[in-house]
């Protein structure tokens, strides 16, 4: 076992805080007693008792649904402008780094699922992937994300939205055509940008772009809606009207149901990794988002609405569907930018600008 691994699974400060040790409650509790339950490059996996699967949205932000389901805690993708970092938080888990190398593998998932099925209300939305992807690589064994569907494919009148950057929910095709028959579905997509080389610093452990493409492509062949989530536009980097029209055509290409896209939402325990990548890779870039994020993790009401009327407009000119209805209308057409596609790293593209059933599971932890 590396140095590294072995420091995750032996550090008996793991859950400590300057030297003291911290009173462990509700998850942080559960979180100290997981079991290690398999490991990986660099990476550590822990089976982690739950008392609920589903869970209740609870944001500020107007999300259209009210339930989430994720069925790991962390993510291995390691993305640097990944909001959902606090969830470990709540674990006492406070380094950063944690999130995307110590993941937490929710056991006895679908009987759980079961069970909270039955609590919810006729109309509500269940979101999965909201905080970490549902099919990141440990599921290739786990397989808790299809055990979840293989339940909800049992039920009738649902909806359910997926939100995954992995090509292997096309391994779940058979399960996900059979949900949809009695049910609602919509899969979404997140790629971030076109270019491999920058998604490869951005989102360094995630499948290419161009397989993410793909992977649309075979969702829609298969008959099920699907589409592009371009998240996030990141100020000076990707969020230029030829970026912007790039992603779209991708998308239509890959005929894709929809295209959205929202601005970077940048979380205060994800600011400092976020930032270290752009000091690290855009430096001219900086100060500005030292000042946009200083304060807020949100940025402007204005720079929203400009993303909005980019949105609109591509949407339109490729005649994409819209993810949900609240898109805007365009305030007015922005000039044609003759810039490069998206900020870039390398100097000869362009100059950077100025600005699973619970007994299967459980076999699996105790092999």
């Amino acid at each position: 076992m590396s140095e590294e691994k072995a420091k995750i699974s032996t550090d008996p400060l793991l859950f400590e805080e300057d030297d003291q040790r911290v009173s462990l409650v509700g998850i942080a509790r559960l979180a100290n007693q997981a079991e290690t339950a398999d490991t990986g490059h660099l990476t550590e996996y822990r089976a982690l008792k739950v008392r609920s699967i589903l869970n209740k949205s609870v944001s500020k932000r107007g999300l259209p649904f009210g339930k989430t389901i994720n069925p790991y805690r962390g993510c291995e993708f390691g993305c640097r402008y990944c909001f959902a970092r606090y969830t470990h938080e709540f674990m006492e888990l406070r380094d950063p780094e944690l999130f995307e190398r110590l993941i937490f593998v929710k056991q006895n998932a679908a009987w759980l699922l079961s069970q909270d099925l039955r609590k919810l209300r006729a109309g509500e939305q269940i979101a999965m992937g909201t905080a970490t992807d549902p099919y990141q690589p440990i599921e290739r064994r786990m397989r808790v994300t299809r055990s979840l569907l293989e339940v909800m494919a049992e039920c009738r009148g649902l909806k359910l939205g997926i939100v995954t950057k992995s090509t292997l929910i096309v391994r779940d095709l058979d399960i996900l055509k059979k949900f949809a028959t009695r049910n609602q579905l919509a899969i979404h997509l997140s790629i971030t940008t076109p270019d491999t080389k920058l998604a490869r610093i951005l989102e360094p452990r995630a499948p290419r772009p161009d397989l993410r493409f793909k992977t649309v492509a075979a969702l829609r062949a298969a008959g099920l809606r699907a589409g592009v989530l371009c998240c996030p536009i990141m100020p000076g980097i990707n969020d230029t009207p030829v970026a912007f029209d790039a992603m779209a055509k991708r998308a239509k290409e890959a005929n894709a149901s929809f295209f959205a896209a929202n601005p970077l939402f940048l979380k205060p325990c994800s600011k400092g990794t976020f930032l270290d990548f752009v000091h690290e890779h855009f430096p001219s870039l900086e100060p500005s988002y030292q000042k946009r994020y200083e304060e807020n993790a949100f940025v402007s009401k204005a720079y929203q609405q400009r993303v909005a009327d980019l949105l609109a407009t591509v949407v339109k000119k490729y005649g994409l569907g819209r993810r949900r209805e609240e898109l805007q209308p365009v305030r007015e057409v922005y000039p044609v930018d003759t810039g490069p596609v998206q900020q870039s790293l390398w100097p000869e593209k362009a100059k950077l600008p100025p600005s699973v059933q619970t007994d299967v599971i459980r076999r699996r932890f105790s092999a």
